[in-house]
């Protein structure tokens, strides 16, 4: 279980296998609820094109996601993180290799990768939906803000 923050980090990377799916949901979502609070960026293994699905679902709770740029680790322009959120097993493992240089927290949030799902465009959708909806409780949970307005689930 995920607990509530007691005093919020100020640089947080959210990682996962590919930057094109989990992690960048993640990203949009925090920096839509804490605005300027809180540095936000994210990051794959292996970065891969964005999913379509997931600029889709993320339009639907009014965050656009259309211009994120996936990238990998070696790209990072910051590396001054207080928090690193990992959503894949192979992220976990690379940030826990960057903890070696860098000190910082690091959790893990394991998650489902929603791209392989199969059946009908609805069914990989619904995938979608329940990813950013399980990641956008995860983020109220951890992050707790007390002002910000953050939109309901669908």
């Amino acid at each position: 279980m995920i607990e509530r923050a007691t005093r919020l980090p100020d640089a947080v990377l959210f990682a996962c296998t590919f930057n094109c799916v989990r992690s960048p949901m993640a990203e949009g979502m925090l920096k839509h609820l804490m605005g300027h609070r809180i540095y936000v960026d994210s990051v794959g293994v292996v970065p891969k094109e964005i999913n379509g699905f997931m600029i889709e679902v993320m339009g639907e709770i009014g965050i656009d996601m259309s211009n994120h740029k996936s990238k990998g680790f070696d790209e990072l322009l910051d590396s001054s993180y207080d928090l690193i959120i990992s959503l894949s097993p192979k992220a976990q493992h690379s940030a826990i290799e960057l903890t070696r240089w860098m000190a910082c927290d690091v959790e893990y949030w394991p998650t489902m990768d929603p791209s392989i799902i199969t059946g009908s465009r609805e069914v990989k959708l619904d995938g979608f939906r329940r990813l950013r909806n399980e990641l956008m409780e995860k983020i109220r949970t951890r992050f707790s803000p007390q002002t910000a307005v953050f939109p309901e689930k669908t």
